[in-house]
């Protein structure tokens, strides 16, 4: 209706321009954490030791709870984000309360560790080339641990103030690339940003990028069949290191996702009714600004049967409206995206405490955080039993039984992660609860999930029905061994009857008697063992009242017979 309104009220093609009076963009990027202690070592299932115990070697400091670690500091938007989520989510973003916190005991703490950085406190971007640099506020740098799952999510939170809209569709487009997708003619790279560098409080560059390296980057790959992380991202996750890269470290890291990292982004506009149709598609499809050379109503960013559905699919409506707390607010969820648009005159949109804002950062951001940590960890999961698949040698017994043990690892570890981390519902809270939902249908969360609970449960079948096949076979062999063991028992043991009677003799001559009996028997059972599959299969014969006396006979030659299989 609003739009309807505006598209009226505009004689014009062209529409007045339109600037974005406070930006929030949060990346969180999910990142497989390569170990190589054991894999039911406490250093695996609790990685951030090696981070904390690096001390002042590592930027990195461990926030003790999820707020701030200091009650005099637990403001009412940490008890209003807490009261969203519902108990058992509480449980995992929180643990069990602050008595936890001298130990290390998974019980008594949170199964979420936070570590932050506080060295980077901007970063100076050039979205593309002819731009002028743009300094925005660098608000936290977070890194995400969580017991027993490989996993790591880095997050980067960044503000900037009074944007022109196309350049903040330009930044939520580029910003958030782990290294560029490939390069012009001229060597720019392409959809990411031209140029990004890191500052220190005092304005000093601490990392820039190095996108335009084309060589280098095309090198990485060439050898390492891996791509190369950029530069400035790297420095970032320092002391964390890529795996294919030839830096030493005892925290590695491997990409499981796309490189454009899944970003979240808070707009403040004068008057969100003034933005055409195509400015929300942009905005919640993260397409990027387009010929920003004039804004029109019909500049679409793809045809108009891809975009019939866009509001059904992609908009959250309940507060785009006239009235209410906040109005003419509008959500945008696409899964790898969540953005909401809002007025900047509105107290209630911009509040910190109560508002959208302060929702934005603390509901909205842990109800993202969940969705994509549930997902990276259902393709890391994936991701492990092919790579032990692979590595499975069946000519190497030792192969077969890492194989196993990988397998029985992961099977237990997936029941871990189902019990502890996979919530169907997070909050009962309309908008939060409408959100959760639409992030984890658009990023197929459930489908995943149970195409990998099939894929480790035919894994774990596969092994038992591999470890009843030995015990079967195990136990025919035992009963060949036993039935022709049995022979020659009962006939020496007849009566209790004694060949040899030999009771009065010395013990050098019943060391030798017994040598004489023992090693016989020995290389006799061990030759029935050999042949127990061939005498098993004559016992079968033999039991068969149908089949004659002479194929018996030819049945238990052919114990000593060329094998034929």
């Amino acid at each position: 209706m609003l739009q309807a309104t505006r598209a009226e009220a505009e004689s014009q093609d062209e529409l007045a321009p339109v600037t974005v009076r406070h930006l929030r963009q949060v990346l969180l990027w999910p990142l497989r954490l390569i170990s190589t202690a054991a894999d039911d070592s406490e250093q695996r299932r609790a990685p951030w030791r090696l981070l904390r115990d690096m001390g002042e070697a590592s930027p990195w400091r461990e926030q003790h709870d999820e707020f701030t670690g200091d009650a005099a500091q637990f403001h009412e938007r940490h008890y209003n984000e807490f009261v969203a989520f519902l108990p058992y989510v509480q449980r995992f973003l929180y643990g069990e309360g602050r008595s936890g916190r001298g130990d290390d005991e998974p019980s008594e703490r949170s199964p979420m560790r936070v570590f932050r950085r506080h060295d980077i406190a901007a970063v100076r971007v050039q979205p593309r080339a002819g731009d002028a640099p743009l300094t925005l506020q660098v608000v936290h740098v977070d890194l995400y641990f969580f017991y027993g799952v490989d996993i790591v999510l880095l997050n980067v939170e960044v503000a900037g103030d009074e944007l022109p809209l196309p350049l903040a569709e330009e930044l939520m487009y580029r910003f958030g690339r782990a290294y560029p997708a490939g390069w012009y003619a001229d060597g720019r790279p392409q959809h990411s940003l031209t140029s990004c560098e890191w500052l220190d409080t005092e304005g000093r560059v601490l990392a820039a990028s190095d996108a335009g390296e084309r060589d280098a980057f095309l090198a990485h790959v060439a050898e390492h069949r891996a791509p190369r992380i950029a530069a400035h991202w790297e420095y970032v996750l320092a002391p964390l290191v890529n795996h294919h890269s030839a830096q030493e470290g005892a925290l590695r890291f491997r990409q499981i996702e796309y490189y454009r990292m899944p970003m979240m982004a808070y707009v403040a506009v004068d008057d969100p009714a003034a933005l055409t149709r195509s400015d929300f598609v942009r905005l919640g499809l993260v397409t990027g600004a387009g010929d920003v050379s004039q804004r029109v109503e019909s500049a679409m960013p793809y045809a108009d049967t891809h975009l019939a559905d866009f509001e059904q699919r992609f908009c959250y409506d309940r507060f785009w409206s006239a009235s209410g707390a906040a109005p003419r607010t509008r959500y945008l969820c696409s899964g790898l995206s969540l953005v909401v648009v809002g007025d900047a005159h509105n107290e209630f949109y911009r509040c910190r405490t109560r508002g959208v804002l302060a929702q934005f950062r603390h509901q909205h951001y842990l109800l993202f955080l969940i969705a994509h940590f549930q997902k990276a960890t259902l393709l890391m999961v994936s991701d492990q039993l092919a790579e032990a698949l692979m590595a499975m040698d069946l000519t190497r017994p030792e192969s077969i039984r890492r194989f196993k043990r990988r397998i029985r690892i992961a099977f237990v570890a997936f029941l871990s992660f189902t019990h502890r981390y996979w919530f169907h519902e997070v909050s009962e809270q309309a908008h939060v609860k409408a959100l959760w939902k639409m992030c984890r249908q658009h990023l197929e969360i459930e489908p995943l999930y149970a195409e990998v609970k099939e894929r480790i449960g035919d894994m774990n079948g596969y092994l038992d029905a591999d470890a009843l096949r030995r015990q079967a076979n195990t136990v025919v062999r035992l009963t060949v061994v036993t039935i022709f063991g049995l022979i020659g028992t009962v006939t020496t043991g007849f009566l209790g009857m004694n060949l040899f009677a030999e009771s009065d003799a010395s013990w050098f001559t019943k060391a030798v008697l017994f040598l004489l009996v023992f090693i016989p028997t020995i290389a006799l059972t061990m030759y029935t063992m050999v042949k127990s599959k061939r005498l098993s299969d004559f016992l079968d014969v033999v039991s068969d009242e149908r089949v004659s006396t002479w194929s018996k006979v030819r049945a238990f030659w052919s114990v000593w017979g060329r094998a034929t299989d």
